[in-house]
């Protein structure tokens, strides 16, 4: 008996992920992000209502995330009434594992595999799944703000250039 004969009358067919397990907060962030860096190296910075504005986000929600950015040492902010945010390092400099690390710092969730014993299958779905999270992480590291604005511009959605 196979794991497929078992699972076939049983199981949905399987179909890939629509999304990783991405924050809302993480991937606001992430616009965010994008629209500074499509005003890079402008000096005059970027307003929160501004951002907040083109992407449909609540103000007082990405208001709190700029904070963590900058916390983070991924934004600057500049008081006053031409007030706003810039980024710190170029768009080539900034990775998304960057960003989304900044938001979505808690730990991945607890696997209930290891609540299991120790079989053969079990210690072989958790090397997957660690295989996976792994390139997944080498993913994000290699992926920049400038490479998903370069993106944006092949798919003509944006008119700005870095």
């Amino acid at each position: 008996m196979t794991v497929d004969s078992v699972c076939q009358p049983h199981c949905p067919p399987f179909t890939p992920r629509q999304a990783m397990r991405v924050s809302a907060k993480a991937e606001y962030a992430c616009l965010a992000m994008l629209e500074l860096a499509a005003n890079y190296p402008e000096p005059q910075p970027v307003r929160v209502k501004a951002i907040a504005g083109a992407h449909r986000l609540p103000q007082r929600f990405l208001a709190q995330i700029l904070l963590q950015l900058k916390a983070a040492g991924l934004v600057a902010s500049t008081r006053g009434t031409t007030g706003g945010y810039r980024l710190v390092r170029p768009p080539d400099e900034i990775s998304l594992a960057a960003v989304i690390g900044a938001i979505d710092h808690d730990p991945p969730a607890r696997s209930a595999l290891r609540d299991l014993p120790q079989s053969a299958e079990v210690r072989a779905l958790r090397a997957a799944w660690q295989e996976v999270q792994e390139a997944e992480e080498r993913i994000l590291d290699q992926v920049t703000l400038a490479e998903v604005i370069r993106r944006t511009q092949d798919a003509g959605t944006l008119s700005y250039q870095i």
